[in-house]
C-alpha cells in the first residue's frame, strides 16, 4: 500500500562535503513533524582547490555536476516538487572566483538554482533551529565551524542579539598548517576572533556553549557516553591531545574516522576549544543539527499553507493550528 507524504529536501553544499537531507512532513490532530527518510553525504571537498587556488578545478566541477545529478534524481524518485527543495553554498563557493561562473553552468545543465550564501544568512539558518533548543534565563554561545568558516551567535534570553562570521575554518587551518605559515601570520584574524568572542561574552554573561558542525559531533560521540549529556571543555581537550598524537594512519583504523574527517578534525577542535575558553565556558551542548535542518524549517514556514491544504483534512474538520517549529525526529 502506498502512503503519499509531502516531502522537502535540503542541499547543504559546504567546503568539506555537500549534503543532502529528506524529510517527510507528517501531521496528526494538531501537530507537524518532520521526519528524516534519506540523508547522503559526499566529501566533494570544494575548499582544497578554493583556499589554495582561488578557483573550483575543472575536474572538481565535473564531479560536482554529477553529484548533484543524482542528487537531483534522488527528490525525483521521492516526489519532492521543484518548489520544495533549497540548495545553498557557503564559504568555498562565495570565496571562489568562478563560484557564480559555477552555479551559472548548474543551473544550466541540471536546471537547479544554488544560492550561494554569507555567513550572515547562514547563521539566520541554523538560527531557525537553535531557538528551540534554548532555556530561559540562560545565555549561549553557539560556535558553528566549517571548512571555510566560522560562526558565532550570542543568544540573550532566548534571543539572538550579536553575530559574526570569519573566514577561519577547519579546510583553511589544516592547509596553512601544512604550508608551513607561522602563528604570526594567522595571528590577526585569530586577535579579532579572540576580541569578539571575549567581549560579547562577557557583555551577555554567556555561560554554556552551543556547538553544530560535523566535526563536533564527531568530538562529541568520542568524548561523551552520555550522548543526552553536555560535553565539558577539559574532556574535549582530552581527546583532541589523545587524537594529534595519533598518525592520519591510526585515526583511520584504530579511530574509525573517514579519511575526510580525519585530517581536519584536530584543526577544527581546536577553533571549537579556543573559543570556549575565550568565553570563559565550561560546558558545551552538542546537537545533531546543521544548515540543512535550518533551510528544512525554512521551507516548511515558507511553505505551510500549500502544505496544510495538501493535507488530509475531512471535510468539516476544523484546520489545526499553525505550528511553525515543527519537530525532526528519525
Amino acid at each position: 500500500m502506498e502512503y503519499p507524504l509531502l516531502k522537502l529536501a535540503a542541499i547543504d553544499i559546504g567546503s568539506n562535503a555537500v549534503r543532502c537531507q529528506i524529510s517527510a512532513v507528517l501531521h496528526y490532530g494538531d501537530r507537524y513533524r518532520l521526519k528524516r527518510v534519506e540523508y547522503v553525504r559526499y566529501p566533494l571537498r570544494l575548499g582544497e582547490d578554493v583556499f589554495a587556488t582561488g578557483r573550483i578545478s575543472q575536474k572538481k566541477q565535473d564531479k560536482f555536476i554529477k553529484f548533484l545529478h543524482a542528487l537531483r534524481l534522488l527528490m525525483e524518485v521521492h516526489d519532492v516538487a521543484p518548489n520544495h527543495y533549497l540548495v545553498c553554498a557557503t564559504s568555498a563557493m562565495r570565496t571562489a572566483q568562478n563560484g557564480p561562473e559555477v552555479a551559472a553552468r548548474i543551473q544550466q545543465e541540471l536546471g537547479i538554482t544554488v544560492q550561494i550564501i554569507d555567513g550572515q544568512a547562514e547563521a539566520a539558518y541554523i538560527n531557525r533551529v537553535i531557538e528551540n533548543l534554548l532555556e530561559d534565563k540562560k545565555h549561549y554561545l553557539h560556535i558553528d565551524v566549517g571548512g571555510g568558516s566560522t560562526e558565532f551567535n550570542i543568544y540573550y534570553n532566548r534571543r539572538k542579539v550579536a553575530s559574526q562570521s570569519f573566514e577561519v575554518g577547519s579546510i583553511r587551518r589544516m592547509q596553512q598548517e601544512e604550508a608551513g605559515l607561522s602563528t604570526e601570520a594567522m595571528r590577526e584574524t585569530w586577535q579579532r576572533m579572540e576580541e569578539w568572542v571575549t567581549e560579547n561574552a562577557r557583555r551577555y554573561h554567556v555561560s554554556r556553549a552551543i556547538g553544530t558542525g560535523g566535526n563536533i559531533n564527531k568530538l562529541y560521540s568520542l568524548a561523551q557516553p552520555q550522548l543526552d549529556k553536555p560535553v565539558t571543555r577539559k574532556r574535549i581537550a582530552t581527546v583532541l591531545d589523545h587524537l594529534t598524537g595519533m598518525s592520519m594512519d591510526e585515526r583511520v583504523n584504530v579511530a574509525l574516522l573517514n579519511p575526510d574527517r580525519a585530517d581536519v578534525i584536530v584543526p577544527a577542535g581546536h577553533i571549537y576549544l579556543s573559543a570556549m575558553e575565550w568565553a570563559d565556558v565550561h560546558q558545551m551542548i552538542v546537537p545533531d543539527i546543521g544548515l540543512k535542518d535550518g533551510m528544512l524549517q525554512a521551507l516548511f514556514e515558507d511553505h505551510f499553507d500549500d502544505i496544510r491544504a495538501d493535507g488530509d483534512l475531512k471535510p468539516g474538520c476544523p484546520k489545526p493550528a499553525v505550528q511553525s517549529r515543527p519537530t525532526e525526529v528519525e
